[in-house]
Formats: C-alpha cells, sequence, structure tokens
C-alpha cells in the first residue's frame, strides 16, 4: 500500500500578510541570466556566452525570522525554563523523537475568532472523535485561520489554546502540538482586549507560558488541516537544526 502525503505547510513567500507588520519574510529572487557572471569568475576565462543559453543559477536571499512561515517552538521561546525550573531547550535540543509521531485533529473551526478554548472543550472533542489520547501523538488544532490564510485578517483570526486546555494535553503525554492560526494563544488583537478590561496579565500568553510547568512544543502556521481525518495519520515536523534557537522552519507532512 502506498502512503499518501500530505502538505500542511505555509509557503515563506512576499506579499502575503502572515505576520504583524515589520515581522514579514522578503525573498529577493536572482535569475539565471543575473548570475552567468558570478559563474564565470569561479572559471578564469569562460565568458558568459560560454555558457548553456548564457545562464547560470537561480539562487535566493532571503530574510527571515525563525518564526517566519510554518515552524516548530522550542519550549526556549516560551520562558527560560521548563518542567518547573529545568533550563529551556532550545530548538537544535528538541528531542527527534517527538517530531514522527501519530497525529490527532481537533476540529475547531466553529469558534469565533479570539476564542479561548478550555479543557472541556478538548475533552468533548476528543469524545465526538471517539480517540483517547497517547503519550507523544502530535495533536493539531484546525481553526477558522485555516481559511483566512492569504487575506488581511489572518494574524487576527482563529481562537487560541488557553491554559487548561493545553495543560489537559500536556498531562496526557503530549509533547507536540499545532495550530493553523499564527499563534498557539488566542489572537493579540483579541487578548490586548481583555486585558485592557482586566489587567489580568495572566490572559497574556497562557497557553505558551504552560511551558513554564511541562516544557512542550508546537507548531503554528501550519495548513490544509481541513482535509485531514480525526486520527489515523502520522505527522513528520523535523525543524531545522539552528544553534541555540527559540524556533526552526519545518516542511511539516501528514502521512496517511
Amino acid at each position: 500500500m502506498l502512503n499518501r502525503f500530505i502538505d500542511i505547510s505555509m509557503p515563506l513567500e512576499n506579499d502575503v500578510i502572515s505576520d504583524p507588520p515589520g515581522y514579514s519574510p522578503h525573498i529577493e529572487y536572482i535569475t539565471h541570466k543575473n548570475t552567468a557572471k558570478d559563474v564565470c569568475t569561479f572559471f578564469p576565462g569562460l565568458r558568459e556566452e560560454d555558457l548553456p543559453d548564457g545562464e547560470g543559477w537561480a539562487i535566493e536571499w532571503v530574510r527571515l525570522m525563525t518564526h517566519n512561515g510554518t515552524h516548530l517552538d522550542a519550549p526556549y521561546h516560551f520562558h527560560s525554563t521548563m518542567n518547573k525550573g529545568e533550563r529551556a531547550i532550545t530548538i537544535d535540543e528538541v528531542p527527534l523523537e517527538w517530531c514522527l509521531r501519530p497525529g490527532v485533529k481537533l476540529d475547531f473551526r466553529h469558534f469565533a475568532d479570539g476564542y479561548v478554548v478550555t479543557a472541556e472543550d478538548v475533552a468533548a472533542e476528543l469524545a465526538r472523535i471517539k480517540h483517547t489520547l497517547q503519550p507523544l501523538e502530535i495533536v493539531l488544532v484546525n481553526t477558522r485561520a485555516g481559511c483566512a490564510y492569504g487575506s488581511d485578517s489572518y494574524v487576527n483570526s482563529g481562537c487560541g489554546m488557553g491554559r487548561a486546555a493545553t495543560l489537559y494535553l500536556l498531562e496526557r503525554g503530549v509533547r507536540i502540538t499545532g495550530t493553523d492560526a499564527w499563534s498557539w494563544d488566542a489572537p493579540f488583537m483579541h487578548t490586548s482586549e481583555k486585558y485592557q478590561a482586566t489587567h489580568d496579565a495572566s490572559l497574556i500568553w497562557e497557553g505558551h507560558k504552560v511551558g513554564k510547568d511541562i516544557g512542550y512544543c508546537h507548531l503554528e502556521k501550519l495548513h490544509n488541516l481541513e482535509v485531514l481525518p480525526a486520527n489515523g495519520f502520522t505527522v513528520s515536523c523535523f525543524p531545522v537544526k539552528i544553534r541555540g534557537a527559540s524556533a526552526g522552519w519545518t516542511r511539516a507532512v501528514a502521512i496517511m
């Protein structure tokens, strides 16, 4: 039987709003014609017209932060410590055995943008799909943000996972989670409104900050989750190895 591979990553691209202002990637595309002269510098005596069709190589210069595009966050991104006092691991220290595991999808597209998912919501969805969580399963959250990718509203779309909801997963052995939204937590625009009304700082990044108690990673800016079943697939999400970094880009794939 042949495996079916489903790309659950978004592309890195210019001119699509996938990050707040000032945080977007920039890609400069250098064509074969542009680089013909560069090729000649490696081979004294070579002329551009000697090259097949006068072409060199195509390359790109890319300006990125580690949280552009589909990426895996390390515990170090959330806080300086994890597991109630241990040094938080960076992306190059994330156990590889966490990154190729059976996947489970929670469908939360019906929740409004800015809604904070509770532990009860997670339990209800697991009951609906008749699934009991197993240690190290990768739990993906399908939100309304998935369908907003490419629009100006993407960054502020989707529900977020609250502290209790995140703890519910981690206490059952989950160590990698994921979302198709810009952030595992509710969009900042919605959290800011709640903070202005309450001045309760514990509302800010409450899902991320659970990493202080139980170290974990999460995938952000996934894509195409709506085509996945609730379970019966494997997730591959090995991050790029960047020494001491808070995150690494990944070509996340669901394998059926």
